[in-house]
C-alpha cells in the first residue's frame, strides 16, 4: 500500500478540522452488501495507490461488525499484498474463524479486480481482569506547546504535507525532513497525534482511527537513521505488513504520543516499532511494521 504521504483528503476550506475528520468517519462506515461481505471506497482525491492505514482501518471495521459489541479487539496482524486502486471500491470478505467463550477470531481479505490486495487477522476478547504493568511514557513536551505540522513544513516543498488530513500531528523532535538537512540521525521519532475534531463514542471507531493513524510517520523512523526522506530523495516505499496490539481503552480524538524507532534495516526492507501513550501516560497500544524501502 501507499506510504503515509498519501493520507490526504480534499478540503477547499483548510488543512484539517471536523469536515475532514467527518470524511474519514464516512470512509470507515462500510456498506454491507451481503452477510460477511462489506464494501469500502477511497477519498475522491487520492494518489496512485490506496493509503495502507485506510485499508487496515476499513478491514478492522468489517471484522468488528461481525463480532458482539462487548468483545473488544486486542490485536491485529495484516499483510499488504498488492497496491490498492483508489478509483474502485474494495470488497472485504470476513471469515468467522472462531467464536469462543472468551475470544473471537476473524480473518478479512480485501479484494479488487478479482484479486486479494490485503489480508487481516484480528482477535477480540471479552473484558477480563488480571495482572497489569506497563512501561512509562517518555518525558516529552505537551502537544499544545509544539508547532503544527504546517508550521514545521514551512519552507519545504513537499506536496503531501499540504494536503488536508484528518489527523493532527505535532512532532516532538525535529521532523525527518529537518534532520536530513542538519545531519542529525535520531534513533527515535516522536509525534503527538489526535483525530482533528470530535468522534462519536463508538469504541471500535476509535480503534480503527488509531489503526489508520498508525501507518503515518512509522517508516520515517527508518529513513531518519539514514538522512533521507520521501519527496526530497529518490525513495520508493510501501508497507509490507503491520501488527497492532491494543492494551487499554482510549479516545482517538484526544492526544496520544506515537513513539517509534527502527531496530534494523536490510534487504531493501526496514523494521519499525512503535508505542502509543495517552496524554496521561497510559500505554494504550503497540505496533510493529516492516516496509519496503528502496533508496535509488
Amino acid at each position: 500500500m501507499a506510504r503515509e504521504a498519501a493520507a490526504g483528503f480534499d478540503n477547499a476550506g483548510g488543512v484539517g478540522g471536523q469536515p475532514v475528520l467527518d470524511r474519514l468517519v464516512a470512509l470507515l462506515d462500510l456498506e454491507k452488501i451481503e452477510e460477511n461481505i462489506f464494501r469500502g471506497v477511497s477519498p475522491a482525491h487520492s494518489p496512485v495507490r490506496v493509503f495502507g492505514g485506510q485499508v487496515a482501518g476499513q478491514a478492522l471495521v468489517a471484522a468488528g461488525r461481525t463480532v458482539p459489541e462487548e468483545r473488544k479487539v486486542h490485536s491485529l496482524h495484516a499483510y499488504f499484498i498488492r497496491g490498492g486502486d483508489p478509483s474502485v471500491p474494495i470488497v472485504y470478505e470476513v471469515d468467522r474463524i472462531r467464536d469462543g467463550r472468551s475470544f473471537t477470531t476473524r480473518r478479512v481479505v480485501g479484494i479488487q479486480h478479482g484479486k486479494a490486495i490485503f489480508s487481516l487477522s484480528a482477535s477480540f476478547q471479552k473484558d477480563e481482569g488480571g495482572i497489569e504493568h506497563s512501561e512509562a511514557m517518555p518525558d516529552v513536551p505537551a502537544p499544545d506547546s509544539l508547532p503544527t505540522l504546517q508550521e514545521r513544513a514551512e519552507g519545504y516543498f513537499m506536496g503531501h504535507l499540504d494536503r488536508p488530513r484528518p489527523i493532527d500531528l505535532r512532532y516532538v523532535n525535529d521532523p525527518p525532513w529537518v534532520t536530513r538537512k542538519s545531519g542529525d540521525r535520531p534513533a527515535r521519532n516522536q509525534v503527538w497525534m489526535r483525530a482533528d475534531g470530535k468522534l462519536p463514542d463508538e469504541q471500535l471507531l476509535h480503534v480503527c482511527v488509531l489503526t489508520y493513524a498508525s501507518d503515518m510517520t512509522l517508516l520515517d523512523s527508518v529513513l531518519a537513521r539514514h538522512g533521507v526522506y520521501w519527496d526530497l530523495d529518490k525513495v520508493l516505499g510501501a508497507s509490507l505488513d503491520h501488527a497492532l496490539w491494543f492494551h487499554r481503552p482510549f479516545r482517538a480524538d484526544e492526544w496520544f504520543l506515537y513513539d517509534s524507532a527502527s531496530p534494523t534495516a536490510s534487504g531493501a526492507r526496514g523494521l519499525a516499532t512503535g508505542r502509543f501513550f495517552a496524554e496521561d501516560g497510559t500505554h494504550i497500544a503497540t505496533v510493529v511494521q516492516e516496509g519496503l524501502l528502496r533508496v535509488v
